[in-house]
């Protein structure tokens, strides 16, 4: 967003179920505790389901993939899925996209890895070129290096969506992954494993390169980041939530994906240590590596009033959806951070 935007901060939560069945219920409560929307991940349950029961139980949230797993699935099924859930919920559906790694996208997937920059830039505009063929009636004439979408009989066209067409917001850790969401999507996902620093010096300035190669400005692509928090009703509490912070914190530092982060920082040098000791098991080994100076970068932790004001101020006003990564159980908790973070 830019500066001058007034935009209230919206704030999203997690729709974590072990049962698409469940998303209902604790939708519904999330959306009375006062999120501005939910989220699924694509982790041990397919990150759609949850969602489409969801829409069925609440009236406001925004619901969002954040992420699915682009790479594992083709631009025509992506269009589907993602009309029929912005159908479903009244317009209220995000679709989420990310790249994931390539061992798990050759090996998990059983699908394709090669240019994952460039095939997600293509892979956007092909869902937009389907939809286009629904919404406006245009022939269906995308031919890539990549997918090539060319048929398209009237009895598979459902038509103009009577609510629009959803969002698409892609995860960006790389910088030319940054790049491309600022040159063809309606929004950037920020890795909860982030700093103030590295966003300042890595994140934006690639969303910005991008906007650039495309003519275009932040006013046209939303930022939504997610923020590891640790908070609790009382100190044992919050001490308790803070080292399960810690041990996700140190997870992440392991992953080479993730280490311009620590080099940001001047702190590279963990991540191949951290690396060796995941590949053993030695997980409290792991975090007990990580210094406090650290883990206070990374992680938001105090009461819910005082991480509500702390997470305000990391989002300051560069991002307009922030997603809580919150280490407590609690739904009072929860409530009392949504009512923190929306107060400023």
């Amino acid at each position: 967003m830019n500066a001058s935007t007034t935009r209230t901060l919206q704030v999203d939560g997690s729709l974590l179920v072990s049962n698409p069945a469940e998303a209902g219920p604790l939708a519904r409560e999330l959306e009375d505790v006062g999120y501005n929307g939910v989220y699924t991940f694509e982790g041990r349950h397919d990150p759609f389901l949850p969602l489409a029961v969801a829409a069925g139980t609440t009236s406001r949230l925004k619901l969002a993939t954040g992420i699915a797993v682009a790479f594992a699935r083709n631009p025509m099924l992506l269009a589907n899925l993602g009309y029929d859930l912005q159908l479903m919920s009244g317009g209220r559906f995000m679709l989420g996209l990310g790249s994931q790694i390539r061992p798990h996208i050759e090996k998990r997937f059983s699908a394709p890895w090669s240019h994952p920059a460039a095939r997600m830039h293509e892979m956007v505009r092909a869902i937009r070129a389907i939809w286009a063929c629904w919404q406006e009636g245009k022939p269906l004439d995308f031919r890539g290096q990549f997918y090539t979408h060319t048929l398209m009989t009237p009895i598979f066209v459902p038509g103009p969506n009577p609510h629009g067409l959803p969002p698409i917001y892609l995860a960006g850790v790389g910088p030319r992954m940054i790049e491309v969401a600022g040159e063809v999507a309606d929004g950037l996902l920020v890795h909860p494993f982030n700093t103030a620093r590295f966003v300042a010096s890595d994140v934006l300035p690639a969303l910005d390169r991008g906007l650039a190669n495309a003519g275009r400005t932040r006013a046209d692509c939303d930022v939504s980041a997610q923020f590891i928090v640790a908070t609790g009703l009382d100190r044992e509490e919050r001490e308790r939530n803070l080292a399960l912070a810690r041990g996700q914190v140190a997870f992440y530092a392991s992953t080479p994906a993730y280490k311009p982060v620590l080099d940001c920082h001047g702190w590279g040098d963990l991540q191949p240590r951290l690396n060796a000791l995941s590949k053993e098991g030695k997980w409290v080994e792991m975090s007990a590596l990580l210094s406090n100076e650290l883990v206070d970068e990374v992680v938001i932790h105090g009461s819910p009033e005082e991480v509500g004001e702390r997470l305000r101020a990391r989002a300051g006003d560069w991002c307009g959806r922030a997603s809580p990564v919150i280490y407590a159980g609690d739904l009072e908790v929860r409530e009392r951070l949504v009512r923190a973070i929306k107060r400023g």
